[in-house]
């Protein structure tokens, strides 16, 4: 599938993201995603976050893989997770998983007064991500090269966190880097079994609350 036109090309996408919305609402509870997820979507052209020789099939709605192993996600998982977090544009955000920074570019499009923090394992990712997320204005993401488990601890705690890799169990100090009243976005599971997309809630009595969604795959959290 060629798109000569990235207009078409997200027109079309944004189409196909709404028609998963609908097929998988008996899962996700959510029959479709909020203007501001889907402007946000819109607005980031996945194609400039892709390799040369995959930006021919930047708008089809499925992953891609960006080198080193690892992939970037399916466009309708990258709404999915952003709608996920209900952000209002103040946030604080931490991502784990920069990946080719398509994900933090979405979430940056909504945060016109908040901030993404978001942190790659892969060193040669987390700088052709860093150099897309300057090169196309997103200065409002802070990147960092490192492992994920242990969160961001100087820039905590944070509104909402999105975790774009699986792990077998949500880390601890992700968990307490969240503010109460946070929410959290992770895949759970070993990458050769089932694994799940769950959201957690942070109440005030600081306990975590985890609702199960629906089955995703996703490349293997690296815990040290």
């Amino acid at each position: 599938m060629v798109d000569e036109n990235p207009t078409r090309g997200i027109q079309r996408l944004v189409e196909e993201i709404s028609e998963c919305a609908r097929e998988t609402s008996m899962w996700t509870k959510r029959e479709s995603f909020s203007q501001t997820t889907m402007a946000a979507i819109a607005n980031v052209h996945r194609d400039r976050f892709l390799m040369p020789g995959y930006k021919n099939v930047a708008f089809a709605n499925r992953p891609q893989p960006i080198g080193y192993g690892q992939t970037i996600s399916q466009p309708y998982i990258v709404a999915l997770m952003t709608d996920l977090l209900e952000l209002k544009g103040s946030e604080q955000v931490l991502e784990i998983g920069s990946g080719s920074g398509y994900q933090a570019a979405v979430l940056a499009e909504i945060l016109d007064d908040g901030h993404v923090y978001t942190i790659e394992l892969v060193y040669e990712l987390a700088l052709r991500a860093e150099r897309a997320l300057r090169n196309f204005g997103y200065s409002n993401v802070t990147l960092k090269h490192g492992n994920g488990y242990h969160g961001w601890a100087q820039k905590a705690p944070f509104d909402a966190i999105i975790v774009t890799a699986a792990s077998d169990r949500v880390p601890d100090p992700l968990v307490e880097q969240l503010k109460v009243g946070g929410r959290l976005a992770i895949p759970i599971g070993r990458p050769s079994s089932q694994q799940n997309l769950v959201v957690a809630y942070k109440d005030n009595a600081q306990s975590i609350y985890y609702e199960k969604l629906l089955p995703v795959k996703f490349v293997p959290f690296i815990h040290p």
